[in-house]
């Protein structure tokens, strides 16, 4: 309601100054009477409109999202229309002082409005020019401008009457001129494609030094009738013409969004200028020199004027040519600029786009927030429903983005299930509050193959700053999106320099754990499982750890986060269970029955999906001789719910007889509809349960606690409890129903010759003693 309601003041007040505009050359028009009185109320009725078309040039700058470029164009123009003002109260002065013709004092003010009207053409920016072009520009308004200087001086000022003084003949020629010059310039910047600057302004901009221009040449033929109407009323519609331009450029910014320019014609209308001012000036030469000529040199100088038209006929025959070759040329440029940054599959801007539209604001120093989101669940979806249906649910997601964007806004697929949204502003709170827009967006179910699928996106915020590019903002939006895809599901994070940091040591230790697998550098642990009743040691789950060679001591808690972002978690998994499969061969062969009957092993998601991960576990036992069923495989409850080809994959392991257990059981995705459809073997209840309960004060653990274990009872599975750290938590959950458990208070991770004492009955873990 604000944005609207500041565009709709803005409007009524652009609409305000138009009136007045209007109502200053209704003024100078009402005052059309003969005598000094109408020359001084025309003089006045033009500085009226000429203030206005200054103020409605000036409140430009204040238009949200104007690009500089545009800004300078219409301070340009503000200054102009100032110079004009002047002009008109030195016409004013000149009437009061009963001075003949156009005096110095308003010759040049109105000259240097020109001037400046013509410097503002720079500002204009249309697209990319070579060298060749900038030179080609130049020479076109050289010779514009040496014709019509000659237009003007052996013509229209010769036309002009006896009495009129010298001074006000060159001083109102020069800016004839001048005004012939912006006339061929700004016409040919409102036909040009590329530009910044609305081409509809820039036309009706056009009509200025054309009136101005009009204006001149009736000053200087001596009519009282035309000298009355047009010299009048010239400076007021020149004005009007700026204001009118300038109202024009608002209301375009104002819909059309933060420096978008109106559509751009297919081609310049004012091509052949050039060529117009070479027949002009043939015609000007023929008219000064046939008088002075004898028969045959008359003659001579009709055939060279023949073939001049003649030339020049075949010139702009080529150029009508050239024009509609080159409309063809952009069309085809029109039609590939759109497949080059639009996405083909949603119809959103893509990366390329999302970087230009990026970059544009960035260079024109304006605000703007990026927000990258991945949908967290896509995964799942395309491998339960196939890539079909996941790029339907991508179309979805697209066309929910693109309703949903403010004005100003831009939506983006960047990749994937990767999308993007550039936002015209670098306010932190509104972009906490586009980031949970987008997020409850995507929340929202999708009906997909006859179900209803609930998804979440992870979204990075990145506010750009100065000196940034759209690259580093683009990254950064990115980094925060990690960060929040480590924080949970439907989690927005908002980039801090220090992520950076994180993400540089991340990529280090990536590069360090890479050459660690394969160096020697990481060694196993292992911690024992017990059996709570008779206290004998009943199994043992092995634990990674890596010794670096400089930093010493890594945690797990550092580098596995690291290696399952990064992929390292396929090959450093691959090592710990062969790694463990070998040791658990060793003790056997060593110890016999008095070794464990089997050791767990954690599994990643990432394992779970590769094709060959079954092939590989059946490989490992065969090369170390042991049987399916000494093999504990741990997974979490959220990598059984990852999708189909996960449950296939767990499957087919069950089927071989590896034994499955749900790690941390009660934090994921708990169900009794999960147990059904996943064939576990080992119920692992989370740390998390069993604190607090000792003393039964917790009375909400401790019915989450008993009741995993009477669930496993009654689906005969096992029940473990993890995190044991007290002889009163063993207590309470042997006397709840639990058989097995670990944690320090039993035995806190051993590395393999003390775990094998245990085993041979030589020693009693240290936490036990």
């Amino acid at each position: 309601m604000g944005l609207a309601m500041t565009r709709e003041i803005r409007d009524r007040a652009g609409a305000g100054l138009v009136a007045v505009a209007v109502l200053g050359v209704l003024t100078a028009a009402a005052s059309l009477p003969w005598g000094a009185r109408g020359w001084l109320a025309g003089s006045i009725g033009g500085a009226v409109v000429a203030v206005a078309a200054t103020v409605s040039c000036l409140r430009l700058r204040t238009v949200p999202g104007i690009p500089s470029s545009v800004r300078r164009f219409w301070q340009l123009w503000a200054a102009s229309a100032a110079l004009l003002f002047a002009a008109t109260l030195g016409a004013a002065v000149g009437i009061v002082r009963g001075d003949a013709g156009m005096q110095v004092y308003e010759a040049v003010p109105a000259l240097l409005s020109v001037v400046v009207a013509v410097l503002a053409f720079r500002y204009t920016r249309l697209g990319r020019r070579t060298a060749v072009d900038r030179i080609r520009l130049i020479l076109d308004g050289a010779a514009i401008a040496v014709a019509g200087a000659l237009l003007f001086g052996h013509v229209v000022i010769g036309l002009a009457p006896p009495d009129t003084p010298l001074l006000s003949r060159w001083t109102v020629g020069a800016v004839g001129v001048g005004c012939l010059l912006a006339l061929v310039v700004f016409g040919r910047a409102a036909a040009s494609p590329g530009g910044r600057v609305d081409p509809g302004a820039l036309g009706i901009l056009a009509g200025a030094p054309l009136i101005a221009l009009v204006t001149a040449v009736s000053y200087l033929s001596g009519s009282e009738t035309s000298l009355m109407l047009l010299s009048m009323l010239g400076y007021p519609l020149v004005a009007l013409a700026i204001g009118g331009a300038a109202h024009r450029q608002a209301v375009v910014l104002a819909r059309a969004g933060a420096g978008r320019a109106g559509r751009r014609p297919r081609g310049s209308l004012l091509s052949p200028v050039p060529f117009l001012a070479v027949a002009g000036t043939v015609f000007l030469v023929v008219a000064v020199s046939s008088r002075d000529l004898d028969p045959r040199g008359r003659a001579v100088l009709t055939g060279v004027v023949l073939i001049a038209a003649l030339v020049l006929a075949r010139q702009l025959l080529n150029l009508r040519e050239n024009g509609e070759a080159l409309r063809d040329i952009r069309r085809q440029q029109a039609e590939l600029e759109q497949m080059a940054v639009n996405d083909p599959l949603t119809g959103l801007v893509n990366r390329s786009g999302f970087n230009l539209a990026l970059a544009r604001r960035l260079r024109d120093r304006q605000p703007v927030t990026a927000l990258v989101m991945d949908v967290d669940d896509f995964t799942r979806v395309n491998d339960t429903l196939g890539p079909a249906a996941g790029d339907v649910l991508l179309g979805q997601i697209a066309e929910r983005l693109r309703k949903a964007c403010a004005a100003g806004e831009i939506a983006a697929r960047l990749a994937g299930d990767e999308f993007a949204v550039l936002l015209p502003s670098a306010d932190r709170s509104a972009a906490d509050l586009a980031a949970a827009r987008f997020q409850e967006l995507v929340r929202r179910p999708v009906s997909l193959g006859g179900q209803h699928l609930l998804l979440h996106a992870s979204i990075g915020v990145a506010i750009a700053v100065p000196g940034e590019t759209a690259d580093e903002v683009l990254r950064n939006a990115g980094i925060a999106m990690s960060a929040a895809k480590d924080v949970g599901q439907a989690s927005y994070v908002r980039f801090e320099p220090g992520m950076r940091h994180n993400l540089t040591n991340h990529a280090r230790i990536a590069g360090e754990l890479h050459d660690a697998i394969y160096r020697g550098e990481l060694r196993l642990l292992y911690q024992p499982v017990f059996d709570l009743e008779t206290g004998r040691l009943h199994g043992a789950e092995a634990l990674v750890r890596w010794q670096h060679p400089a930093r010493g001591f890594i945690s797990p808690g550092e580098f596995v986060p690291v290696a399952e972002r990064s992929g390292l978690i396929v090959p450093l998994g691959a090592w710990v269970l062969r790694e463990s499969c070998e040791q658990l061969a060793r003790w056997r062969r060593r110890y016999g029955d008095a070794a464990i009957t089997a050791i767990n092993v954690n599994v990643a998601v990432r394992q779970l999906r590769e094709t060959t991960f079954v092939a590989e576990v059946a490989a490992i036992l065969a090369a170390t001789g042991l049987e399916p069923n000494n093999l504990v495989l741990e997974v979490t409850e959220s990598s059984v719910a990852d999708g189909w080809r996960v449950r296939e994959t767990l499957q087919s392991l069950h089927d071989m007889g590896i034994r499955l257990a749900l790690d941390d059981f009660g934090t994921g995705h708990s169900s009794l509809s999960l147990l059904r459809a996943f064939p576990v073997d080992v119920l692992k209840l989370d740390k998390s349960f069993v604190d607090g309960i000792a003393d039964g004060a917790d009375r909400g653990r401790l019915a989450v606690a008993a009741a995993v274990a009477q669930l496993a009872e009654h689906l005969q599975l096992k029940a473990v409890a993890e995190g044991i750290e007290t002889q009163a938590q063993q207590d309470r959950l042997r006397d709840i129903g639990y058989r097995y458990g670990q944690g320090f208070h039993l035995a806190r991770p051993l590395p393999a010759d003390e775990c094998a004492a245990i085993m041979a009955g030589e020693t009693v873990p240290a936490a036990r003693q």
